[in-house]
C-alpha cells in the first residue's frame, strides 16, 4: 500500500491526473519496487534506469537529476543532501569548498562513493557459477558468491563466541575462483581488533578444486541473500547503532541490483550469544526473517550463493563511532537518510508540532547520573504556556513506542548515556539538550551534528551540583559515576535558547491550533 501511495503521489506530481488510482494500481503489480520513503524512491529508480523506463515516459521526467550523492556525475544540487558548513575553514581546510568536501567525504555518501571506488577483487572467477570475492580497502566491507563456510569445529568450542578472531581456522573458508593472495595480504593492516576488518576471517580463504555447488561438501545451501555481521553490543543503543547504521551504508555500497533495498535476506550474526536486544526491532528495517547466530550454522558446511559482510562499528577512521568530524560541519545526509529509512519501515508515526513545543525529558532509573532536583526543574518548564511537557523513562517502553516519542519531539532533554542516541529519530528542526555531558564533551555533540539536529549542553559548571566526585568501578574520581543538581534558573534560560534553536529552523513548519483538552503534562 505505501508503494501504491507512493507511486501514486509520482504520478499525481508529474503527470497531473485526476483518476490515476487504477494508473498506479498496475504498475506497482508491474513493477517489484522496495519500501522507502519517496525521496529516496526517487533516487532509487534514478539508480537503475532499467527499472525506471517501466514508469510512464512522462511520469519521471521530474525526478531525472535526483541522486543520493555516491553516484558518478551526480551534482551537488542534485544530492539528497548538502551539508552545512557556516564555521571558519581556517588552519582545517584551503577553502570553504574544501572545508564542504572534506566533511562530506569523511561522513556523507562520500564515504560510500570511496569504497565503491575501492572495491577491488580478491578472487575472480573463471567461469559462470564460480566463486568470487571482492573487498574494499583493508577489508572493510567484502561481497561474495558460492563461497562455503566449514562451521564444524564449533561444535568444540566450549567458550561462547563474541568479538572472537579465531572462529575460522585455516582452509575453513573456500572458493572455487583464482584468488589474489598478494593483494589479499596487503590488505591486513586493521586486524587489530574483530570489529575493524574482516582481515582476521579472511586471512583463512583457501581455494577449492572444484566448483562449490558441485563438490558435494555442502551441507546447506543458503539461497537467501545473506548479510554476516560482527555486532559492537546489543543492550547499549549507542554501541548497536553503529551496527545498525553501517549495516544501512552497506546497502548503498553493494547496490549493484535492484534487490538492494529489499528485505527478504537474511542476517546471521557472527557470535554464539543468542540474540537479544531491546533494540531487536530495528533488525525488521532490513530482513523479513528471524536473526540467525553461529549457534544456528555450527557443525554444518554452509555454502552461501550470495554473502555480504558489511562496514564495521569500530573501522578506523570508519562511520559513526570512529567518524572524524573537519571544524565547522555539520547535516550528513547518509545519517538523515538513515533517520528516515528507519522509521518509515518501522512505521513510526509522524504528528507535526503545535503552537507549544513538545519537549521530552528522559528521566533516568539508573544508579548514576540521576537528576536529583527533576521534580523542581520539570515543574517550572510546565508552569510555561509555550511548552508541552513529557517525562519519559524509555526503557519501560517498546523501542517502537520510544520512537514514536522521539519522532515527534521539538526539544530532548537528558543526562549523558546511550539514550540520548535517541537525537537520530528527531524531526530536522529539532534540539538535543545533554543536560550535562559529564565530561565526555564531544559524543554527543558529534552525533548531532553528523544528523543536523542542533545541540545544547550546560555551560555554567559553578551551576551544577554534583552529590560527589563519583566513583570509577576499577578507582578513582569520575563524573559518569555520580548523581546531579542542576541550577533552576539556567536551566530554564537553556531550554529556552533551545526553543529559539527549534522555532528559527528554517525547516521547522508552519503551527497548527493547539488542541485546548490536550493534557500538558504527560508521565511515561
Amino acid at each position: 500500500m505505501q508503494i501504491l501511495l507512493i507511486l501514486t503521489g509520482i504520478i499525481t506530481l508529474t503527470l497531473g491526473m485526476e483518476h490515476h488510482h487504477e494508473d498506479a494500481k498496475h504498475l506497482a503489480s508491474k513493477l517489484t519496487l522496495p519500501n522507502l520513503p519517496s525521496d529516496h524512491l526517487i533516487r532509487y529508480l534514478n539508480t537503475f534506469p532499467k527499472l525506471k523506463k517501466q514508469l510512464p515516459t512522462n511520469g519521471t521526467k521530474n525526478i531525472s537529476t535526483a541522486c543520493w550523492g555516491h553516484e558518478r556525475g551526480c551534482s551537488a544540487d542534485a544530492r539528497f543532501q548538502t551539508p552545512q558548513c557556516p564555521g571558519d575553514h581556517t588552519g582545517w581546510a584551503r577553502s570553504k569548498e574544501a572545508q564542504i568536501n572534506t566533511f562530506y567525504q569523511q561522513a556523507d555518501f562520500g564515504y560510500i562513493q570511496e569504497q565503491l571506488a575501492e572495491l577491488t577483487p580478491q578472487c575472480v572467477p573463471t567461469y559462470l557459477g564460480d566463486s568470487s570475492l571482492e573487498c574494499t580497502h583493508y577489508l572493510r566491507f567484502c561481497r561474495g558468491r558460492n563461497l562455503l563456510f566449514d562451521f564444524r569445529d564449533l561444535t568444540q568450542r566450549t567458550e561462547r563466541i563474541r568479538y572472537h578472531m579465531d572462529v575460522l581456522s585455516p582452509g575453513k573458508l573456500l572458493g572455487h575462483c583464482d584468488l589474489n593472495r598478494t593483494r589479499m595480504a596487503a590488505e591486513m593492516d586493521h586486524i587489530g581488533s574483530a570489529l575493524q576488518s574482516w582481515g582476521p576471517e579472511l586471512r583463512n580463504f583457501d581455494v577449492l578444486p572444484h566448483p562449490i555447488l558441485e563438490s558435494g561438501l555442502c551441507d546447506v545451501v543458503v539461497n537467501t541473500p545473506t548479510f554476516i555481521m560482527k555486532i559492537d553490543a546489543t543492550y547499549n543503543m549507542y554501541h548497536h547503532f553503529c551496527d545498525f547504521f553501517n549495516l544501512y551504508a552497506s546497502l548503498f555500497v553493494n547496490q549493484s541490483h535492484p534487490a538492494a533495498f529489499n528485505t527478504d535476506v537474511q542476517i546471521l550474526i557472527w557470535e554464539t550469544y543468542p540474540y537479544d536486544s531491546p533494540f531487536r526491532d530495528t533488525f525488521k528495517a532490513f530482513s523479513q526473517r528471524p536473526v540467525w547466530t553461529l549457534s544456528d550454522v555450527e557443525g554444518k558446511r554452509v555454502c552461501f550463493r550470495n554473502v555480504v559482510l558489511p562496514l564495521l562499528p569500530r573501522m578506523i577512521f570508519g562511520l559513526f563511532y570512529n567518524t572524524p568530524i573537519i571544524q565547522g560541519c555539520s547535516n550528513s545526509g547518509l545519517f538523515r537518510a538513515f533517520s528516515e529509512f528507519i522509521l518509515h519501515r518501522l512505521q513510526i508515526p509522524y504528528e507535526p508540532p503545535r503552537r507549544k513545543l513538545r519537549i521530552t525529558y528522559l528521566s533516568r532509573r539508573t544508579k548514576y547520573r540521576k537528576v536529583l532536583n527533576e521534580d523542581e526543574l520539570l515543574s517550572r518548564l510546565e508552569a510555561n504556556e509555550d511548552y508541552s511537557v513529557q517525562r519519559a523513562s524509555y526503557e519501560r517502553l517498546s523501542f517502537p513506542d520510544q520512537l514514536a516519542i522521539t519522532r515527534n519531539t521539538d526539544i530532548l532533554i537528558g543526562m549523558h548515556g546511550a539514550g540520548l542516541t535517541h537525537l537520530l529519530f528527531l524531526p530536522n528542526w529539532a534540539c538535543i539538550f545533554e543536560l550535562y555531558n559529564c565530561e565526555d564533551p564531544n559524543c554527543y555533540k558529534d552525533l548531532a551534528r553528523l544528523r543536523g539536529v542542533r545541540y545544547r549542553t550546560w555551560e555554567q559548571r559553578e551551576l551544577v551540583y554534583p552529590q560527589d566526585e563519583g566513583h570509577h568501578p576499577e578507582g578513582g574520581a569520575h563524573a559518569k559515576f555520580t548523581n546531579y543538581s542542576f541550577d533552576v534558573e539556567e536551566f530554564v534560560h537553556l531550554v529556552a535558547e533551545a526553543a529559539k534553536d527549534v522555532r528559527t529552523h528554517k525547516e521547522y513548519p508552519q503551527e497548527e491550533p493547539e488542541n485546548p483538552h490536550k493534557t500538558q503534562h504527560t508521565e511515561l
